[in-house]
């Protein structure tokens, strides 16, 4: 259970993290990763949201804490880099449906990004699949309910 509740903290970490970075440096490295490409729609690759600042706060913070709690650091460098590249998948899918960045797609803003890491934690960690499951959806089931919340209070631009 205690292993569940860790790698739940880390989806937390991959994905608020950047949120809490952007909030603290504002403009400071903010570099898209797509470096502002198009697609051959016409559309942008993942949007101005997703930066190089972003990914690195939330690999860096996955890394320190499954260190910290002796998962590893090499463990938490990958799960941190799984649940942003699952967010990144999420924002191209959203992109070739025509959807802007700040644009709400329910269950794909948040599937992707708990799944990857959690396949993963699966398979190193001998992890029982209904757990991975479990943890990815009260991840997802969470990030619907408390995003609104983080809004209000002004920590999140964007109520979903």
């Amino acid at each position: 259970m205690l292993l569940s509740l860790e790698l739940f903290v880390m989806l937390v970490l991959a994905n608020g993290s950047p949120v809490v970075v952007a909030r603290l440096l504002h403009q400071t490295g903010n570099r898209p990763v797509d470096g502002g490409r198009v697609w051959r729609d016409g559309r942008p690759v993942l949007g101005p949201s997703k930066t190089w600042r972003g990914l690195v706060a939330g690999t860096v913070s996955c890394l320190l804490f499954s260190a910290w709690v002796g998962l590893g650091w090499l463990f938490g460098a990958l799960f941190g880099l799984l649940a942003l590249l699952g967010d990144l998948v999420s924002s191209f899918i959203k992109r070739r449906m025509g959807l802007a960045s700040s644009a709400r797609a329910l269950w794909l803003d948040q599937l992707p990004e708990a799944l990857l890491p959690m396949a993963m934690a699966w398979l190193w960690l001998s992890l029982p699949l209904w757990e991975a499951v479990a943890v990815a959806l009260l991840f997802a089931l969470s990030n619907m309910l408390f995003s609104p919340v983080l809004y209000r209070l002004g920590i999140r631009k964007q109520p979903h």
